[in-house]
């Protein structure tokens, strides 16, 4: 069989850098397989999706060394729009692939550029959307949905043509984990019924092994350092020394001194041969102490009987009831469209209240101002480029003082101070678009803290980052949540996130205040799990497959044995 896609000694530079970002590139992929591509930011696993849908270097120029084909045909003879008749994309961002007015006129963008009959048109958008459950948004604007359901709106606008290659860019990043679930279960069926090639490129591993593939391709530095089974992957140390997150139920295991061997079947939990390691783990499930439960501190924000409609009859939030404790760290989760960001809006005063009423300190905010509130709560948004207005860092960071009318002297003062604080000091002088998507986010954190706020709330903050920036993120959050008293909520769909970080869930489903507890116990709960779109952790699969008896405490002693060794590893550090 011939390899629908082929790359031989394929080596690529942009023209604004001294060195290749890939190198020396030999990749066959046949008709019908279904590829994951992983590896950490920087690595290049993207440089190699832009060659195969023709952004490069027909949007990207550079310079190309060696060859690869598409279906046989030279890309470079082919041109972009000869390549959109065999590859779709689905962009990570989604905004920049949107073109109607409205999802339905986005869908049949491409069947209207094909002229499709009309009826033939709308009978084909209305299966690719009701294919991803979109069905009911089809006269909404693409720009009003939630990132979820953008995201699901992108892949339809794909599925409505008939390509034989389908390259998904980061398809979980925007998702809660059961429609993720989904998504992955939906992409599998597209290429068991239609036979398309299927290329997937992800930071979240679990989530996208949660069906088969054929191959998993690690990228890093620009070479493929692997090329081989998710059974073998998993088995070997490539992931550990590429900074890729490995699946929680292979970290448990291997913190219990298991050997994880391919011939155990180790890419699914609920498959894997685990006879051998039953022993292993319930010894080290009884020697590993539960974490110790810290007592409550002051109250620092209260919300109670809140709810809110945008149109007056229907409700977005309904009876929501919660107490934030100072200096904790707190997640807010559900499946998206849920009501999360709502909330952060009605906290920061962005939107009112249709009843109930915000405490802070024990003082009703109704009659503050969205500039006040801003002194005491801060909101870190999902997408820097949307918080970012000045072109130069320093500036961007002294906004906020200086539309205060604070002096010069003590503008300087502490955005210096808050810079060092962020790891940002040496950057001062430099533009934002100089920085790393992960810097940038730092930014907005920078240009909220220079307020001194008590309370941080923050939308997503590690989506679409690999492993090493997620967990720089997170241990610099966690920094000053410990070291400077802030009190942080985090809005996300990262499980593993809430798992490692947290101490306590909100969760928020259809509007409504669904749980209130620790996060093992939510990701232990079938019935709070599937209503608020979660996914339970594959670590209490593994409990219960090797008969421990408590399955969330299992969980919890993971958690704590995490946060031990990392706490360790600080220690070492300094």
């Amino acid at each position: 069989m011939e390899p629908i896609i082929e790359f031989q000694n394929f080596s690529f530079k942009y023209r604004s850098q001294k060195e290749p970002t890939l190198k020396d590139i030999n990749l066959a992929i046949y008709p019908g397989e279904k590829v994951l591509i992983v590896g950490p930011s920087g690595s290049g696993k993207s440089t190699l999706a832009h060659c195969i849908n023709g952004l490069v270097p027909f949007s990207y120029a550079g310079d190309i060394t060696g060859t690869y084909r598409i279906k046989g045909e030279d890309p470079a003879k082919l041109g972009i729009f000869g390549l959109s008749k065999s590859v779709g994309t689905v962009l990570q961002d989604t905004d920049g692939q949107f073109i109607g007015l409205t999802v339905a006129e986005d869908i049949a963008f491409a069947l209207e550029n094909d002229r499709v009959e009309y009826h033939e048109m709308r009978g084909r958008v209305d299966k690719a959307a009701d294919a991803v459950d979109v069905k009911d948004l089809l006269d909404h604007a693409p720009g009003a949905l939630s990132g979820g359901q953008k995201q699901r709106v992108s892949m339809a606008g794909v599925l409505v043509c008939d390509v034989d290659i389908l390259l998904f860019d980061e398809p979980l990043a925007n998702l809660d984990p059961a429609t993720g679930k989904r998504t992955i279960a939906l992409i599998d069926e597209l290429q068991k019924a239609k036979g398309a090639t299927i290329l997937i490129i992800e930071h979240r591993l679990e989530d996208a092994l949660y069906r088969d593939v054929d191959r998993i391709i690690v990228v890093g530095e620009g070479k493929i350092v692997a090329d081989t089974t998710p059974d073998e992957l998993l088995a070997a140390n490539v992931l550990a020394e590429e900074g890729i997150r490995e699946p929680l139920y292979i970290t448990a295991l291997k913190h219990a001194g298991c050997e994880i061997r391919p011939e155990t079947h180790p890419a699914h939990v609920e498959t894997m041969e685990l006879s051998g390691y039953k022993e292993a783990l319930c010894r080290w499930n009884e020697k590993v102490a539960l974490p110790e439960k810290k007592p409550g501190d002051d109250v620092i924000l209260s919300v109670e009987n809140l709810a809110f409609s945008y149109d007056g009859r229907t409700p977005i939030l309904t009876d929501i009831h919660m107490q934030v404790q100072k200096g904790e760290m707190l997640a807010i989760v559900g499946k998206n469209g849920a009501g999360k960001s709502t909330l952060s809006n009605l906290i920061c005063g962005f939107l009112k209240p249709g009843q109930g009423r915000i405490l802070f300190g024990g003082e009703d905010i109704a009659d503050w101002s969205i500039k006040e509130r801003g002194e005491k709560i801060g909101l870190v948004m999902q997408n820097p480029n949307q918080m970012i207005s000045k072109p130069m860092i320093y500036d961007e960071v002294a906004l906020g003082l200086a539309v205060r009318g604070v002096p010069e002297e003590e503008i300087k003062e502490r955005v210096y101070a808050t810079l060092k604080i962020c790891g940002l000091y040496q950057f001062r002088n430099w533009p934002v678009s100089a920085l790393s998507f992960g810097q940038k986010k730092r930014v907005t954190i920078a240009s909220i803290l220079v307020l001194h706020p008590q309370v941080l709330i923050l939308d997503e903050p590690t989506a679409g980052q690999d492993y090493r920036h997620y967990t720089e993120i997170m241990e610099f959050l966690k920094k000053l949540n410990e070291e400077y008293g802030i009190t942080i909520i985090m809005i996300t769909h990262d499980m593993h996130l809430m798992l490692e970080y947290t101490n306590r869930a909100v969760v928020i489903a259809d509007g409504r205040l669904l749980a209130d507890t620790a996060p093992a116990a939510v990701l232990t709960d079938d019935a709070v799990a599937d209503r608020a779109y979660l996914k339970k952790t594959s670590l209490y699969d593994l409990a219960v497959r090797c008969g421990i008896a408590e399955p969330t405490q299992f969980v919890e002693r993971f958690i704590g044995y995490e946060r031990q060794m990392r706490a360790a590893e600080r220690e070492e550090e300094a």
